[in-house]
């Protein structure tokens, strides 16, 4: 089977077939189904070793990540696994689970190896000496989750989005809001807990309302992290606690529902809780939350690598990420 009889039953040159089929080039829609159509009923496979050999490529992703067990990086992967096989890419993944001696190993061995064609890195705040590396090598990067100089990079305004949540709060007459906020150990890259902690602060500045730190504890966002700082802040008396509280994690903000819960409280009639992310179970839990679209974030990712792959691509401004308040039962006017 030959790359010119797909090309005789789609109606299309062997050129187009060669850029519809490896993802390289422009092809337009209509003509990339009948490629794939008529690839399919002859039963024609490109060969992987031929083409990499032909141009030089992998056809093969590499995407970096500080955690894969957590719902945010799984769902970026999951955005930008699914778009990387519409284009005809594996993935390769490497976890580095925080660890600073496998990432060393990551960024000056295994990227810099021809195994990958470009670089997706997830929440993971490049080196300048990591960014000359690849680019030296010519592997397009692109970052997801804050700037980076000289990388492409995909990022929420992490600042407005915990704003956002907190005026949501305030319209609510709440005026003893509380902050779960991330703690030292997840305040690494692009500094997202501080950055989270600023929104609550400005918010709160703006509504003329003094930001109370003994309103304030801290947790690693993880459900087990929220339930435990959680514990703390509503465990004091009842003129002393507050009467919401924003969590920088939807996980956080599930571990602070179950613990009002386990201290006989009710949401949100004794107290109101919000978070960020909108995961899959924010729904289940009932939780008012910023959506923030990580399986959107990690296609747009891929859209943007696909982009500079190709030759003319001059591209290099950072993309903001959309993200929208979800009001579902979690929140309410506080008691009289």
């Amino acid at each position: 089977m030959s790359i010119a009889e797909v090309a005789r039953l789609a109606g299309v040159s062997t050129a187009t077939v060669s850029r519809a089929l490896s993802g390289r080039g422009h092809v337009s829609a209509a003509a990339r189904e009948r490629v794939v159509a008529a690839a399919r009923e002859l039963g024609y496979v490109v060969s992987q070793a031929a083409s990499s050999l032909a141009s030089g490529r992998t056809r093969n992703v590499g995407i970096v990540l500080p955690y894969l067990g957590r719902w945010y990086f799984s769902s970026v992967l999951e955005g930008a696994q699914m778009q990387l096989m519409h284009a005809g890419y594996d993935v390769t993944l490497y976890n580095l689970a925080g660890n600073d001696a496998e990432r060393r190993i990551v960024f000056e061995d295994f990227l810099l190896r021809q195994r990958v064609d470009a670089v997706i890195a997830v929440a993971l705040e490049l080196t300048e000496a990591e960014v000359a590396n690849l680019h030296a090598i010519g592997k397009p990067i692109v970052g997801v989750g804050g700037p980076i100089e000289g990388v492409r990079t995909l990022m929420i305004d992490d600042v407005a989005v915990a704003r956002l949540a907190t005026e949501h709060l305030i319209g609510l007459d709440h005026r003893r809001i509380g902050l779960i906020g991330g703690d030292r150990a997840s305040d690494a890259d692009f500094h997202m807990p501080a950055k989270r902690l600023r929104g609550w602060h400005a918010a709160l500045h703006d509504a003329g309302i003094e930001a109370d730190p003994r309103l304030m504890a801290q947790a690693d966002f993880t459900l087990q992290g929220g339930y435990a700082a959680a514990k703390q802040l509503f465990g004091a008396p009842r003129h002393e606690r507050p009467t919401a509280v924003f969590a920088a994690s939807d996980e956080m903000a599930f571990g602070a529902i179950l613990a009002a819960r386990d201290l006989g409280l009710s949401v949100p009639d004794d107290v109101s809780i919000v978070g960020i992310d909108d995961h899959d179970m924010a729904e289940f839990f009932g939780l008012t939350t910023v959506a923030q679209f990580p399986r959107q974030q990690g296609a747009r990712a891929v859209d943007v690598l696909m982009a500079q792959l190709q030759p003319d691509d001059a591209t290099a401004e950072d993309t903001p990420l959309p993200f929208e308040l979800r009001v579902r039962r979690s929140t309410a006017r506080p008691r009289p």
